[in-house]
């Protein structure tokens, strides 16, 4: 039961999703939570988009902005200058919430209220809104440094943050085409608590178009971002921690690599990763699927 209803600011970018955007309003309207505002951001959509949204916006807790097209990262940003709620979230156009999302993440702020962020599982489906899989990566809990540079295990439309990590360390950076949002979160995990809610909370549509469905082109930006946090957050953890981070993250891109056909490139990574912790054994069996199994 909530003790109170602080307003919560969703923030989400479209661009050319008008096939989609309908059922992600529509998914913030069904919430068991009611008060919200919507700020949607059309990062210059040639489709059809502001026609799809028109009967929605009579609303007025919906608000709707418009700039020329300069990517999600700006479009964010863009919305969380005009964000008036004690809480953020975010939801892309083309997924879907659960009618329990928002009330599901208050009630975890409400129970633990040392944590900064909560947030949740997602459940994967087809462009046809067809279930592919209830799957999920690892989760964790309190200081996430360190898992998250292994791997993002926080999902963008399965989150909920305090204003206050927003006003305190700022939003998007805006450096990268992809992985805006493991920018997001690792930057986070710098200062503030997380809080896992084992509870599926939103659809996660997956498409051949999506800029997140390049998974080669996400690997080397998220390399480029683990780097750059070592770099600018280099007391966050030891440089044992670092070191074996980094190490896994090189078998695991390793791995893909593989699976992809790159063997030789593949290895290269496993090399990497033991130079940074030659003496665990991750990057072996790495080495070994790769060379026995093609990475699987």
């Amino acid at each position: 039961m909530l003790k109170d209803e602080p307003l919560i600011s969703i923030i989400t970018p479209t661009y050319n999703r008008a096939d989609f955007v309908a059922q992600a309003v529509q998914s913030v309207l069904d919430q068991t939570y009611q008060n919200f505002e919507h700020l949607i951001v059309d990062d210059g959509s040639t489709d059809n988009t502001r026609e799809v949204l028109d009967p929605f916006l009579a609303d007025p807790r919906l608000r709707y902005f418009y700039q020329e097209n300069q990517g999600q990262s700006v479009a964010r940003n863009l919305a969380l200058e005009h964000a008036r709620g004690e809480f953020i979230c975010f939801l892309d156009s083309d997924n879907v919430w659960l009618p329990i999302n928002l009330e599901s993440q208050l009630e975890a702020f409400q129970e633990t209220p040392d944590v900064d962020i909560v947030y949740g599982d997602g459940i994967t489906i087809d462009k046809q809104g067809n279930e592919l899989g209830r799957k999920n990566i690892k989760r964790h809990s309190g200081c996430i440094a360190f898992q998250m540079l292994k791997d993002n295990c926080v999902g963008m439309n399965m989150t909920m943050a305090r204003r206050k990590c927003f006003e305190e360390m700022g939003g998007m950076s805006g450096k990268r085409r992809v992985a805006d949002d493991y920018d997001l979160w690792l930057k986070f995990s710098s200062r503030y608590r997380f809080r896992y809610v084992p509870r599926y909370l939103a659809y996660y549509r997956v498409m051949d178009d999506q800029i997140s469905s390049d998974k080669e082109a996400r690997f080397e930006t998220n390399e480029s971002i683990i780097r750059d946090f070592r770099e600018n957050y280099p007391k966050v953890l030891t440089e044992a921690q670092f070191d074996e981070a980094f190490a896994f993250f090189y078998s695991r891109k390793a791995r893909y690599l593989a699976r992809s056909g790159h063997k030789w490139l593949a290895i290269r990574n496993v090399a990497t990763a033991l130079k940074y912790r030659p003496f665990v054994m991750v990057p072996w069996r790495s080495l070994a699927a790769i060379l026995l199994k093609g990475g699987r």
